[in-house]
């Protein structure tokens, strides 16, 4: 048994409008699915897509308190012309430079959504020419090699390398974004304002899954969510995360 990540979950304030951003910026569509807003490749919403790691934006009552989110995406570019233009359409459609310490001398751009939410236009790199627009997702942690451990039994995704510096995962059919857990400074103070939902697949039993990530490290997390078909937990250190129910 194992899980696989469904969506990447961002909480905002204007749902609809930081959704609108986000398929403009990756080329993908918006739909609307209730309350919440779902980004992913146009032609109609797939779910769980089978290639990307999509991302479902969820509607809250508060704004973005965190110096810099704890979790956070790198797009992918396939030129040094297309990363300019990326970086031009992304600064037309509200996305605003930021400093989180990156230095002048890096050859990514750091910017935020229009809700403050970090993310990385990086320079072509061969290692993300065929990952689709979002290159990684990518998670700050003080242990990369114990949240390897954990992440590398929770999921099915691939574990191409672990350092002390990084743990870097990818979907086993080696299609969509990969997944790296990054050793950064700091410590998490406050919840993440993006986080991994994961789904069981096909006949595979939920709380079986929960109760399996619980032997491994994971907490329950009470948010106030109430009686709803998906279970929130925290990894080792903290990071939320959600398994949803199959549908």
């Amino acid at each position: 048994m194992a899980l696989r990540p469904a969506h990447l979950n961002i909480k905002a304030l204007d749902a609809s409008a930081v959704g609108r951003f986000w398929a403009e910026a990756l080329g993908w569509s918006a739909y609307s699915a209730g309350v919440s807003t779902y980004v992913g490749p146009a032609g109609g919403p797939v779910w769980p897509d089978p290639v990307v790691v999509g991302i479902d934006v969820v509607p809250v009552p508060g704004p973005k308190t965190a110096t810099k989110n704890r979790v956070h995406l790198d797009l992918a570019t396939t030129s040094a012309a297309h990363q300019a233009e990326l970086i031009a359409h992304l600064k037309a459609g509200g996305a605003r430079p930021v400093d989180v310490g990156q230095g002048a001398d890096v050859p990514w751009t750091v910017l935020a959504d229009p809700e403050g939410n970090e993310f990385c236009v990086l320079e072509p790199r061969e290692i993300h020419r065929d990952t689709g627009p979002i290159a990684v997702m990518v998670v700050d942690c003080a242990d990369p090699r114990a949240m390897a451990r954990f992440w590398g039994e929770a999921m099915d995704w691939t574990l191409h390398e672990v350092t002390d510096e990084h743990a870097l995962f990818r979907s086993p059919k080696g299609v969509g974004p990969y997944l790296e857990f990054l050793r950064t400074p700091g410590v998490k103070t406050v919840p993440d304002r993006i986080h991994l939902d994961l789904l069981p697949y096909p006949g595979d039993d939920k709380a079986a899954e929960v109760s399996r990530l619980r032997a491994l490290g994971a907490t329950d997390l009470d948010l106030g969510q109430g009686d709803v078909p998906w279970t929130c937990l925290t990894d080792p250190e903290g990071h939320e995360f959600c398994v949803l129910a199959p549908s």
